[in-house]
């Protein structure tokens, strides 16, 4: 296939992030400029800057049904998982050292997990079933009188499959077990309302829809003992030291303003179309469209993940007798970003966790790409990485 680098790009790789929105921007900039104070002086423009940070936090904590005390400000999703997991489990030692986490968490929960058995924990993995799908049974069967704090994902960011949260925070309810759930990929995208999940923590992450990298928020509900991980100040009441990413902040509100509403009245069409409704109605367009397209144009297939509880926007697609890696070589060739379902580890590419877990043969998982729209794609940029696809797979297995 010749190499076209001065293409169009066919940007379809939104679960890894999203194209920030001017109008986030626009709301961002004076506080990259002329409003710099720090909103935990006593000044009269450092107060102006408090009222605004608190007017987020009272805006974000409405979107998920919570109070906005219970609402920490933090540097990303990552972050909000590392905090929530280990402060949690470390505020909690003095009554058990178990905690229990999905076998397809991110890193971020993955690691942490790691980072707490070295430190004398004992984790259980729970398993998922061929739909990425963890059972509230294999749950109850892991809970014992040592566990301290249980971790499932909302939605998976490799496959899309959505979790049953409000049934498995229901049995760690039962056995007064603190639930957390990492909702970076589904906050701004699909409904979340804390009391009717049932957890006690959650996870955000801003650039996940079409917000600023580098800002996000944790849950945390009122009465929950956590231990700080960063210290130095009194900031955000004491659980997250460090001057406050107000920018950041505001840029992360205006995109769950777009998301969920609060500017209806001025909003201008193509703003609406970012209103979550309108969104996963969209992106699951595109996402059934390409899917279609690859069944019917492409032999030895098989789309992963849930046929029903998948986020709207997330397509994970396995090729037989193809490596990702090459594959996605040859799409970036063509200008199609996309994300493989594997990662490349010492030097060799090894299948991806939650493809393993989910019983995925490794000849399968090794072939595995992810693509994920938003509203900021175009249907043209769809049909022209279908055929970009439907070339590479032919080249390669000739080849």
């Amino acid at each position: 296939m010749p190499i076209m680098r001065n293409q169009e790009i066919c940007y379809l790789d939104n679960a890894a992030t999203t194209k920030m929105h001017p109008r986030v921007f626009q709301a961002m900039e004076p506080y990259l400029a002329e409003e710099f104070f720090n909103p935990s002086a006593l000044y009269y423009p450092a107060q102006r800057e408090k009222a605004v940070l608190e007017g987020a936090r009272k805006y974000l904590a409405r979107s998920i049904g919570a109070r906005s005390s219970e609402i920490r400000f933090t540097s990303g999703g990552s972050e909000a998982d590392n905090a929530a997991l280990k402060g949690i489990a470390l505020a909690s030692q003095h009554k058990g050292n178990h905690i229990v986490v999905s076998s397809i968490e991110h890193h971020a929960v993955l690691e942490s997990a790691h980072w707490l058995e070295r430190r004398g924990f004992h984790v259980t993995y729970l398993p998922v079933n061929g739909d990425g799908m963890v059972s509230p049974e294999s749950l109850e069967r892991a809970l014992t009188p040592e566990t301290v704090v249980v971790s499932i994902m909302t939605a998976n960011n490799e496959v899309g499959t959505i979790q049953p949260i409000a049934a498995l925070s229901a049995v760690c309810r039962k056995h007064g077990v603190p639930f957390h759930t990492d909702a970076v990929q589904a906050y701004g995208h699909i409904p979340l309302d804390v009391s009717a999940l049932g957890v006690d923590a959650l996870s955000v992450s801003a650039h996940k829809f079409h917000g600023p990298k580098g800002v996000g928020f944790l849950y945390c509900r009122k009465g929950l003992a956590t231990e700080p991980l960063i210290s130095g100040g009194a900031q955000e009441r004491g659980y997250r030291a460090g001057t406050e990413n107000l920018a950041g902040i505001v840029g992360m509100e205006a995109a769950a303003r777009l998301a969920f509403g609060g500017n209806a009245a001025d909003s201008s069409c193509e703003e609406q179309a970012f209103s979550m409704a309108q969104a996963r109605v969209y992106a699951a367009s595109l996402r059934n469209y390409m899917a279609r397209d690859i069944e019917n144009e492409i032999p030895d297939i098989r789309i992963n993940g849930s046929g029903t509880q998948h986020l709207p926007g997330i397509l994970s697609v396995s090729f037989q007798g193809v490596s990702g890696e090459a594959l996605l070589g040859l799409l970036d060739q063509q200008g199609v970003c996309a994300s493989a379902g594997s990662a490349c580890a010492s030097g060799s590419l090894e299948p991806s966790h939650v493809l393993t877990a989910m019983g995925i043969p490794a000849e399968w998982a090794q072939g595995t790409i992810r693509f994920s729209f938003s509203a900021f794609t175009e249907q043209r940029e769809v049909e022209r990485a279908c055929q970009v696809l439907r070339d590479a797979v032919h080249h390669l297995r000739n080849v």
